[in-house]
């Protein structure tokens, strides 16, 4: 087993990153602007490689997350982001070609926003030695690769505590975008949260997509119908961890009157795209992508890049629940209980339904 290495302080403090929303991006894009350095730091900026998955920045989700902590670092260091944005259609070769382009023209640090970058990037890491990647909900074993991961399930819990508390119909929902791990770890969560706050409360789950078939994670068009169809079930909570597919899950429930949307990855209630639906969305339960990348690329630039796991739980702000709205503030103790239980280990989250 390898070792995994611990988060600084600094790290830790940056949990507080501000959720601000960007623009769209295309397929493939260039921010090459310059600014200079913040006072304090060394060099003339650093040169970001951000290879997203689909949906890429503008999903109003997991890449813009992404994208956040990127804008922040170049922000405060200088330097650049190139962008380039990953095909419903790639295979492992368009992926490995995505990092090697990026590599090759002179990006250091590199960052693999998903887990379908896991074996592209440990085949490019051992080829181009001294760059550092990062990688964002998988583990590459290399020594030049940051790993960086998250705790959903204990987020999805909260989720699922908040669920069971507001449901009036005692019945709510879960939509998957694409049937892997790490979704399973979401529904996990969530389910559970919801069990053991009200074992009465029936959960429906679906999943928009399966195996190698990554679409789930952008057909809002498969996500407003999964969502319209739980709520003519009867479902009137419904949580959707399925990037730019989520939008359309919100879009459906947002039509239907007493329902409530929970939210993924961003505070969706504060993205603009949304801001139509806001008052639907109950909650969102917050990874903090941003944090992590910013942290990586803040590692590089300052002569020290963080290798090995860097594992971001809950007790570390790493993920959480979004209380824009104030939808939640009725329910905030009961929420606040369930967190310190699992923080101190009296509550263990499965990460497997």
């Amino acid at each position: 087993m390898r070792r995994v290495a611990k988060l600084s302080a600094a790290c830790i403090a940056t949990a507080a990153l501000a959720m601000t929303a960007t623009a769209c991006g295309s397929t493939s894009s260039d921010n090459d602007s310059s600014s200079s350095a913040s006072a304090g730091s060394s060099g003339s900026g650093v040169k970001i490689g951000l290879a997203f998955d689909v949906g890429g920045r503008g999903d109003r989700s997991f890449n813009d997350s992404a994208a956040r902590g990127a804008d922040k670092a170049k922000a405060e260091f200088g330097g650049s982001i190139k962008e380039l944005t990953a095909k419903t259609s790639d295979t492992e070769a368009d992926r490995e070609q995505r990092l090697t382009d990026l590599a090759d023209a002179g990006y250091n640090p590199i960052v693999g926003v998903g887990f379908s970058y896991a074996t592209s990037m440990t085949k490019v890491a051992a080829k181009y030695p001294k760059v550092s990647f990062g990688i964002v909900d998988s583990v590459v074993d290399a020594k030049n690769v940051n790993s960086i991961t998250f705790t959903e399930e204990q987020g999805s819990y909260l989720a699922g505590v908040a669920a069971a508390l507001k449901t009036k119909k005692n019945h709510v929902g879960f939509i998957g975008g694409v049937d892997t791990p790490l979704i399973k770890k979401f529904e996990a969560g969530y389910a559970q949260g919801v069990k053991d706050t009200n074992p009465k409360v029936k959960v429906d789950v679906q999943y928009l997509t399966h195996g190698s078939d990554l679409s789930g994670f952008s057909s809002p068009d498969k996500g407003k119908e999964a969502a319209s169809g739980m709520l003519d079930n009867g479902a009137d909570v419904v949580y959707a961890a399925a990037g730019s597919s989520g939008n359309g899950s919100i879009e459906a429930v947002s039509g239907t009157k007493g329902a409530w949307a929970i939210g993924v990855d961003s505070d969706q209630y504060n993205i603009p795209g949304l801001a139509k639906y806001k008052n639907s969305i109950l909650t969102s339960m917050i990874k903090n992508v941003d944090v992590g990348v910013y942290d990586f690329v803040k590692s590089v630039h300052d002569g020290k890049p963080l290798t090995g796991t860097n594992n971001y739980s809950l007790a570390k702000g790493g993920v959480g629940l979004a209380t824009s709205g104030g939808f939640i503030d009725d329910i905030k103790a009961q929420l606040d209980v369930a967190k310190q239980k699992i923080v101190d280990g009296t509550i263990t989250v499965k990460t497997t339904p």
